[in-house]
């Protein structure tokens, strides 16, 4: 059953990866979708066909979400190219791993801009768009509650702060019936994290079910918290990472 019910809905990196499922899911859940992405435009025509082929209005944008005014600019295109908005999907992230000594200024300067500044940037121009019953969803990691290791000490600090933002979001936005939530998923098998990858065997053995998630069951929390019965609950965090924080 269509649970979006010709909802307008942005997603943030929304041509591979965590992005592109939901993008995907909540097509088939009855929304029109915008789409932003970076680097491959031919990926991106291939997210927005098959976002057509659910019967949905698809709408794909090249945006730095780096660049501040990409980050706020592909809110408000979303808006007009849909006729509205009804849910933003922070989705779009920037991972730099590594020692903590290793670590340039220019790193921080990106993972921090791509992470946190376009994402409170998006909400803010959404906020402005949107009306009673819109939702923000942003995708944070199962890093904010358990690092395991050394080498994500950049990538937790920025993926943190949506914490934050979003329980900030829920007072600032609840009063006009918006709610925010954030989703923390665990070792995802995408081409940046594959399953088969040289260090996937540790991940997955740090999760309580022992295997890697899919996209599409990140994606199925996210078309919870964008849909009806969601309506309410806002200012929460919601791990899909198969116990990696258990």
């Amino acid at each position: 059953m269509s649970t979006m019910n010709g909802k307008a809905v942005l997603v943030t990196g929304g041509s591979r990866g965590i992005g592109a499922a939901t993008a995907l899911r909540l097509a088939r859940e009855g929304a029109d979708v915008a789409f932003t992405y970076v680097a491959s435009e031919e990926r991106a025509k291939e997210v927005a066909a098959r976002i057509e082929a659910t019967g949905r209005k698809a709408f794909m944008l090249r945006a730095d979400a780096a660049d501040a005014g990409d980050a706020a600019g592909a809110v408000d295109w979303a808006a007009d190219a849909l006729g509205r908005l009804d849910v933003l999907v922070n989705s779009v992230g920037a991972g730099v791993l590594g020692p903590l000594e290793t670590l340039t200024l220019a790193d921080v300067d990106r993972v921090l801009a791509v992470n946190v500044r376009a994402a409170f940037l998006a909400s803010q121009a959404a906020a402005a768009r949107m009306h009673e019953g819109g939702r923000i969803v942003t995708i944070g990691t199962c890093m904010t509650a358990r690092v395991p290791g050394p080498g994500g000490t950049l990538y937790a600090t920025s993926k943190s702060a949506l914490i934050g933002l979003t329980k900030s979001l829920a007072r600032e936005l609840g009063g006009r019936g918006i709610n925010a939530n954030v989703v923390h998923p665990g070792p995802i098998d995408t081409e940046m994290n594959p399953a088969d990858g040289p260090f996937a065997q540790g991940q997955a053995e740090m999760t309580a079910l022992g295997r890697f998630g899919t996209a599409e069951e990140v994606a199925a929390m996210v078309a919870f918290l964008a849909g009806p019965d969601a309506a309410y609950v806002t200012g929460a965090e919601f791990s899909v990472d198969g116990g990696h924080a258990a």
